[in-house]
């Protein structure tokens, strides 16, 4: 099996996300450096390096590998940059980002799934993480303001706080859309009052929890 699966996590990166997606060579290096069998149940060990989503429990999923390509394509992480991720899930991408960051903190709001993520990173051997429990689907908040915010659930409108926790320079991932129209967007701090956002592509991904909006009330 062990021989199988590390053909297949070759065959992932070299025929199915490196054509899809014309990665850069660092975002290669972290694809071939995490093993995504190590992220997944045991019954889908068969599936781990399929291009598709991945049950992981409580009703959530792993996004795909050419997702996740995309997706720290376009944030383009440094080895010095400190990462907030929202929904930490089985901690794959957890990985990814840490293998490309200096350190990252990711937020999950289901307890068990962030008990798993913390065995499946310390089986790879990925130690600059923190990872906590609670519910971002607002805001999270950081003692300082942070280089990198990604989000791997959908959100309909991205929270303000957020925005306002990244530094001039820093910038945030998140899709955001509602039911088949959502898009993923790259908004970038320019100045202290001045954010510019970037439609990098579309997808449909599972929605943030608890992250509606709230019903206006009317008098």
């Amino acid at each position: 099996m062990k021989v199988n699966l590390d053909n297949a996590h070759f065959n992932m990166v070299e025929q199915q996300v490196r054509p899809s997606a014309a990665l850069t060579p660092k975002v290669i290096n972290a694809l071939d450096y995490v093993a995504r069998d190590q992220f997944v149940d045991e019954d889908l060990l068969g599936l781990a390096y399929a291009d598709t989503e991945l049950a992981i429990g409580f009703g959530q999923t792993m996004l795909s590998p050419i997702l996740h390509g995309r997706m720290l394509q376009a944030l383009n992480i440094q080895p010095d940059e400190e990462v907030l991720e929202i929904g930490t899930g089985s901690g794959y991408f957890t990985a990814l980002l840490a293998k490309m960051a200096k350190h990252v903190t990711s937020v999950e709001i289901i307890p068990e799934l962030s008990a798993i993520a913390a065995k499946n990173l310390a089986r790879a051997d990925i130690k600059n993480v923190d990872l906590v429990v609670g519910d971002a689907a607002h805001g999270w908040p950081l003692p300082e303001r942070i280089d990198v915010i990604v989000s791997t659930a959908a959100f309909v409108t991205v929270p303000d706080d957020y925005l306002q926790n990244l530094k001039v320079g820093g910038r945030m991932l998140a899709v955001v859309g509602e039911g088949n129209t959502m898009t993923v967007q790259l908004i970038q701090r320019v100045t202290e009052w001045e954010w510019q956002t970037n439609a990098i592509f579309e997808t449909v991904i599972s929605p943030m929890i608890n992250a509606e909006p709230k019903p206006e009330f009317k008098f």
